[in-house]
């Protein structure tokens, strides 16, 4: 049987031509101004664009315990948005004067940051944080640092006994009393301007007026102090700090992917036009995302350089198309216009894909990942304008070159590149087909078993979103480690009628439900105003540990609550929180603690008194957990229920359902086995990964299948058809799965490990997509639509 050509089209343009073509291709000068005016304006509302880190956008709002946690916002202060700086004496202990000076210094410099609840901030120099003693004249107490304090050696000793007399040892001052800590709740909301508090902001003053202020030693010797700062706010700002090392990746996946596209086009006008492509891509982005009131955080910020690579990837497409066209002897305007012919209904289906899959995100109660679900939404949209028609309208004036043309040409005329397409259509043959399907079954059974042990939420201690040796996590590991109280923290809500919180029986429940909880595994102490409340107890009864329990008499009980402090009941006596401290955060240790009180509060039920779960970081991580687990099959479903719903129409065949779908379902079981196996759990920042991939990988087996169908119905037999298949757009595909690899490969390196999380799961998937389209589609193709032919 003689060689043949790769099928090259030769169009008679004429009344039979597509009306979207002749919309375009008819009024080209009208496109080009619109283009233009369209990216100088949205240029222009880029410049509006602000990073956007609301912790209520972190977090699922609708999930009942962070509605009991809104609800009950007032009474408990900021939970979880407390930011703690520590202050380590790097020469001696904290009874010094030059150390508790510059210690006041940067209680002074919190107290008029940003955000701050100057009424619940407590350090050694606050005056809600006092000592209290029983005498024989009754309780005695005073600020932890009196006014009689002048820094003298007396100062000193009545300082020592004043903070072992407080118990603050272990929660403001640490164990080895060579650092103290103060802390400052933070207000997210003005109340005033009703803007959200800048994160960023505020991370960036706590480093520069905070620890580069106060840190600084002189040449050559220790500083005096040294300051750590965690808290949510300050890890989102070291996030967003990240930015730098963002754009300095992009730049250098640019480089690559401008390289690659030349080699493959050898034509400057040609990689130039795509670059410039993609570029508009994301300016028209940025722009309307700005327009439409949307800003860019932590985790959105990746979205126009991914949107860069998906516009670079479907560029080649086209460019490709339109050599092969141009190489039939066609001019810049026929051969742009046959490209588009031949393109724009599978280019189409596959960001019209892209888009659905994405969307998809937007039924994620959860604010972050429904705005990245929007920003990737956006993105493609725009990229069907400047791929689909800005351009074909710029080639169909510049051209490709002649260079371009004629090294397509050199290609198609290769014999060894025919020998390797020749070589590479044997997938489609009938013993390696039946090979490739029992390795994909394997494949299959892998993924499906590795992914058994894949998590929902953090596995790591610290901020899991940065790298363990990151200054965030190191400044966490000493906090953790010279603090008795654990950072992650869960508050449970016991709620009565107004005045009747000191109320015997219900004292006496919530006194057995701190005993229950201490006792599960995972909780290491608990704080709760019935633990303060049997102290007072015991000390109006000289320190007899005999009468550190609940009183029945409800007078004597009652009294125990005159001087409680704020954070452990509210003013209308109605509410008494209980603090859990966690061994950890990681998920089964949190939804062990989650279940053990929803199991006392089933089996305990009283009138007068009811529990809501749950306020704290760990309470709002529960929480955050319960709904990516909920949300992650039901995205999944319906991601892929869209994706065989757009085939399908598409194609109107099952069996381009399934020659398409099965190789994204086989990337996406690998992908959950290498998490498992990674040790990355399923969170806010790896859920958005499975749509992703599945979005931006349903294009190759879109392109392939389209390509292997045409020639199929010419009456081509399966092997030949994807002989031509791969002669025609086979190495545009693979060379779009290695751009788009390239553009978040990068990611991997970054100093935020969600992001190089995200660089290492996308860039897997992107290539295993390809790869399965390339392999595993020609083969359920076999045996699919042999009789067809």
């Amino acid at each position: 049987m003689s060689e043949q050509r790769p099928h090259l089209h030769t169009y008679q343009f004429g009344e039979g031509e597509p009306i979207l073509e002749r919309l375009v291709f008819s009024y080209r000068p009208l496109w080009l101004v619109l283009f233009a005016l369209g990216t100088v304006f949205f240029a222009y509302q880029t410049f509006n664009l602000r990073p956007d880190a609301s912790f209520e956008k972190m977090i699922p709002m609708e999930h009942p315990f962070i509605k009991s946690f809104m609800k009950h916002r007032g009474d408990l202060g900021a939970a979880g948005t407390t930011i703690q700086v520590a202050v380590e004496h790097t020469r001696g202990d904290i009874f010094d004067a030059e150390y508790l000076d510059i210690l006041q210094q940067i209680n002074d410099e919190v107290f008029y940051l940003p955000g701050v609840d100057r009424n619940r901030m407590r350090s050694l120099w606050t005056p809600n944080v006092r000592w209290i003693e029983v005498t024989e004249q009754g309780f005695e107490g005073d600020k932890v640092i009196d006014a009689r304090y002048d820094g003298s050696s007396e100062a000193m000793g009545r300082l020592r006994q004043n903070v072992l007399r407080s118990g603050e040892v272990g929660r403001l001052v640490s164990d080895d009393f060579q650092s103290s800590i103060v802390q400052a709740p933070l207000i997210d909301i003005d109340p005033a301007s009703g803007q959200p508090l800048n994160y960023w902001d505020l991370s960036q003053r706590l480093e520069k007026d905070i620890r580069e202020k106060y840190q600084q030693g002189t040449p050559g010797s220790e500083p005096q102090v040294r300051v750590y700062i965690i808290g949510f706010a300050k890890m989102v700002g070291d996030l967003l700090d990240g930015i730098v090392s963002i754009f300095m990746f992009a730049a250098i996946a640019l480089v690559i992917t401008a390289l690659l596209l030349y080699w493959y086009t050898r034509s400057v006008r040609g990689t130039a036009t795509v670059l410039l492509c993609a570029v508009v891509a994301v300016i028209w982005q940025l722009g309307l995302l700005t327009t439409l009131g949307y800003g860019l955080n932590a985790y959105s910020i990746l979205i126009p350089f991914l949107v860069f690579a998906i516009g670079v990837s479907h560029g080649v497409q086209m460019m490709n198309a339109i050599m092969v066209e141009a190489a039939a002897g066609k001019n810049h305007f026929d051969a742009a216009r046959g490209a588009f012919r031949v393109l724009y209904v599978p280019a189409l289906i596959a960001l019209i894909s892209d888009a659905v899959g994405f969307t998809t995100m937007v039924l994620i109660p959860i604010e972050v990942i429904k705005d990245l679900g929007i920003a990737a939404s956006v993105g493609v949209a725009v990229i069907i304008l400047t791929n689909l028609f800005l351009l074909p309208i710029l080639i169909s004036y510049f051209g490709t070159g002649k260079r371009a043309v004629d090294n397509l040409e050199e290609k198609l005329a290769d014999p060894n590149r025919r020998g390797v397409a020749r070589r590479l259509a044997s997938l489609a043959s009938a013993r390696v087909a039946t090979l490739s399907i029992v390795v994909a079954t394997l494949g299959f059974a892998v993924g499906i078993y590795g992914g058994q042990n894949l998590q929902i939420g953090d596995l790591d201690p610290g901020a899991p979103e940065l790298h363990p040796d990151s200054r965030y996590n190191l400044d966490n590991k000493f906090i953790t480690e010279n603090y008795a109280t654990s950072s992650d923290v869960m508050v449970i809500m016991a709620e009565t009628e107004e005045q009747r919180c000191a109320d015997y029986a219900n004292v006496d429940m919530v006194d057995r439900f701190t005993w229950h909880m201490e006792n599960v595994p995972g909780v290491n102490s608990s704080m709760s105003a019935v633990k303060i409340s049997k102290l007072v107890a015991s000390g109006y009864n000289e320190g007899s540990l005999k009468w550190a329990t609940v009183s029945r008499n409800q007078r004597l009980l009652g009294t125990t609550f005159n001087s409680m402090p704020a954070v452990l009941m509210n003013t209308r006596c109605s509410l008494l929180p209980v603090a859990l401290f966690l061994d950890d955060h990681k998920a089964e240790t949190l939804q062990a603690v989650v279940d053990a009180a929803e199991s006392f509060i089933a089996e305990n039920r009283q009138d007068g008194i009811s529990f809501a779960l749950a306020a704290g970081n760990a309470g709002i991580e529960a929480a955050t957990n319960q709904e990516i687990a909920r949300a992650r099959n039901r995205m999944m479903l319906l991601i892929y229920t869209a994706v065989c719903a757009l085939v399908f129409i598409s194609f109107a065949s099952w069996r381009a359902v399934v020659c398409i779908v099965v190789p994204l379902a086989l990337t996406s079981f690998l992908c959950e086995a290498l998490m498992a196996h990674l040790g990355i759990g399923v969170k806010v920042a790896t859920l958005p990964v499975i749509a992703l991939g599945v979005g931006v990988g349903v294009d190759y087996g879109i392109y392939i299948y389209s390509k292997l169908s045409h020639y199929l119905r010419r009456g081509e037999g399966i092997e030949e058809a994807y002989y031509h298949t791969l002669r025609s757009t086979g190495a545009a595909v693979a060379l779009t799965g290695a751009m788009l690899a390239v553009g978040v490969a990068t990611w991997i390196f970054s100093p935020i490990k969600f992001q190089a999380d995200m660089g290492m799961l996308l860039t897997f998937m992107f290539i295993w997509n390809m790869v399965g389209a390339l392999w595993l589609l020609p083969a359920l193709a076999r045996f699919l639509i042999k009789t067809e032919n």
